[in-house]
C-alpha cells in the first residue's frame, strides 16, 4: 500500500516552498553577469594607489563644499540658461528703476533726508536678520514710489517701513517677516497699524505690483561665481561698498548691475587682487570714481550703523579695512590700457624684390586679399592638354609665355648650388619637364 503520509508531507512542502515556474519562452534566465564597464572600473579601482585615491577623495570633497556654499548663497548653476537670464535681468532692471528727475520735484522731501531714512532701514533690516536682497528691493520700491507720488515729510518713514514690509514678504521666509505690531514699536508709535496696511496697498498699486527687480546683490552673486569664485573678503568689501551707494543721490541713476560691477572692481583693488580691465565699462569706472572720491573726502561721515554692521568678523571686518585704507591716504589708481599690437605694414622699399610675373599688377603688391595663384606658362610644358584646344576660361589662369624674374639690380648674385631647394623648383630643369609630361604622352 502506498504511503500517504509521505506523499501528503511532500505536497505540503511544495505548497509552502513552490518550485520556480519555467520561463514561457523555454529559456531560463541566467545569472546576472558583470558588464565589461563595471569590470574595467573595478580593475582600475583595485590598481589605484592609496595616494591617488586620497587625492581624488579630497578634490571631490572640496567640490561638494564649494557647491554647498554656492547653494547657501542662493546661486543656481544654470549654465545652459545663463545668458538668457542675464539678458532678462538687464531688461528688468531698466524697467524697474526710479527717476531722479521726478524725485527732485518733491516739494518737501530733499536729498539730505535720504541718509536718515536709509540708516533707519539698515538698522531695521539688520535687527530682523533679513536677506541682503530685501534691503536693496526696499530702497528700489521707495525710489519708484517717490518718483510717482508726492510724499510729505511726516509720511516718509511710513513709506520706508511699508516698502520694507513688502520686500520682506517677497524675499524672505515667513517667520522672518516683521509684524505690524513690531513696525509700530520701532516707529515709536508715530503711526497706527491701519496706516501701515493702507500704505502697503497704496505702494503696491503705485508700482503696479511689479516686485521682480534684479537687485545689486543678485548681480554681485552672479559676478562672484563666474568665471572664478571670489574670496569671501572681496565679497564682503563689495557688499559694504554697495550699501554705501544706497545713501547718496549720485548713485540712484545707475542700474544695479553697474553698481555691483563698480563695487566689485573697487573691492578687488582694495584687497590687492587683479583687475579685469577688459570687463570694465564706462559706468563701472564712473561708480568707482564716485566711491573713491567720497571715501577719500568723507570717510569719517559714513553711517555709524553701517560701519558697525560690517565691523563684525562675520563680514571679514570689511568696514574697518576700508576705513583704515582711506584714513592712511590710499586712493584708487587708474591703470591705462596696454596698447594693442599693430599689424606690421609691408614696406615698399625692400632690399630684395619679390620675383614677379610679367602679369603682376598693382593689386598684387597691396595688403589686400591675394588673388588666385597663377600657374606657370604652358610654354615650358610639353603637356598636350595645354594646347590651343583649351577653352578661353581655362586660359585665363595661365600667365604670359614670357617669364622673367624681377630682382633688385643692386644685389644680383648667383646662390651656390648646394643651397638651392630640390630639383623641382627651377623651371629649366629636366626633372620638371618629365613631371609635366601628360599620361598619354608617356603611354605613347
Amino acid at each position: 500500500m502506498k504511503d500517504l503520509s509521505a506523499s501528503s508531507k511532500h505536497s505540503r512542502n511544495n505548497s509552502v516552498y513552490p518550485k520556480k515556474r519555467p520561463s514561457p519562452h523555454g529559456v531560463s534566465k541566467a545569472r546576472k553577469s558583470q558588464s565589461p564597464m563595471d569590470y574595467t572600473a573595478a580593475v582600475a579601482a583595485a590598481r589605484r594607489s592609496p595616494r591617488a585615491a586620497k587625492v581624488e577623495q579630497i578634490l571631490q570633497r572640496r567640490r561638494e563644499v564649494q557647491f554647498a556654499a554656492m547653494r547657501r548663497e542662493g546661486v543656481l548653476l544654470e549654465d545652459e540658461y545663463r545668458e538668457e537670464i542675464r539678458f532678462y535681468m538687464h531688461e528688468m532692471e531698466r524697467f524697474t528703476m526710479g527717476s531722479t528727475t521726478s524725485m527732485d520735484q518733491q516739494p518737501e522731501i530733499k536729498w539730505h533726508m535720504r541718509p536718515c531714512l536709509v540708516e533707519f532701514l539698515v538698522e531695521l533690516h539688520f535687527t530682523f536678520r533679513l536677506r541682503p536682497e530685501t534691503l536693496y528691493l526696499t530702497l528700489n520700491i521707495v525710489d519708484r514710489y517717490v518718483s510717482r507720488r508726492i510724499v510729505y515729510i511726516k509720511h516718509y518713514q511710513l513709506v520706508g517701513c511699508a516698502a520694507l514690509w513688502i520686500a520682506a514678504k517677497f524675499e524672505d521666509a515667513k517667520e522672518r517677516v516683521p509684524t505690524v505690531q513690531e513696525l509700530v514699536h520701532y516707529c515709536r508709535e508715530a503711526y497706527d497699524e491701519s496706516a501701515f496696511i493702507q500704505m502697503e496697498g497704496h505702494v503696491l498699486a503705485t508700482i503696479q505690483w511689479t516686485l521682480g527687480h534684479p537687485t545689486a546683490e543678485a548681480w554681485l552673486r552672479l559676478m562672484c561665481c563666474a568665471p572664478i569664485m571670489e574670496e569671501p573678503k572681496v565679497q564682503h568689501v563689495a557688499r559694504f561698498l554697495m550699501e554705501i551707494t544706497l545713501f547718496y543721490r549720485e548713485f540712484v541713476k545707475y542700474p544695479p548691475s553697474s553698481i555691483a560691477h563698480g563695487s566689485l572692481t573697487l573691492a578687488r583693488f582694495l584687497c590687492g587682487k587683479g583687475r579685469h580691465i577688459f570687463e570694465e565699462t564706462e559706468e563701472c569706472l564712473e561708480i568707482v570714481e564716485y566711491l573713491d572720491s567720497r571715501l577719500a573726502k568723507h570717510v569719517n561721515d559714513l553711517s555709524e550703523t553701517l560701519v558697525k554692521k560690517y565691523s563684525y568678523a562675520f563680514y571679514s571686518k570689511a568696514a574697518t579695512f576700508v576705513v583704515q585704507y582711506y584714513l592712511q591716504g590710499g586712493r584708487f589708481v587708474h591703470q591705462p590700457l596696454l596698447p594693442m599690437p599693430v599689424t606690421p605694414v609691408r614696406s615698399s622699399a625692400c632690399i630684395v624684390g619679390t620675383p614677379m610675373s610679367a602679369t603682376t599688377t598693382a593689386s598684387d603688391l597691396s595688403d589686400d586679399m591675394p588673388i588666385t595663384p597663377t600657374s606657370p606658362s604652358p610654354y615650358f610644358s610639353s603637356d598636350p592638354f595645354s594646347s590651343s584646344g583649351m577653352s578661353e576660361s581655362d586660359k585665363e589662369n595661365f600667365s604670359s609665355p614670357k617669364f622673367e624674374p624681377v630682382v633688385n639690380k643692386q644685389h644680383i648674385e648667383n646662390p651656390p648650388e648646394q643651397y638651392l631647394p630640390h630639383d623641382f623648383v627651377t623651371f629649366g630643369r629636366q626633372a620638371l619637364h618629365n613631371l609635366n609630361v601628360s599620361p598619354r604622352a608617356m603611354v605613347s
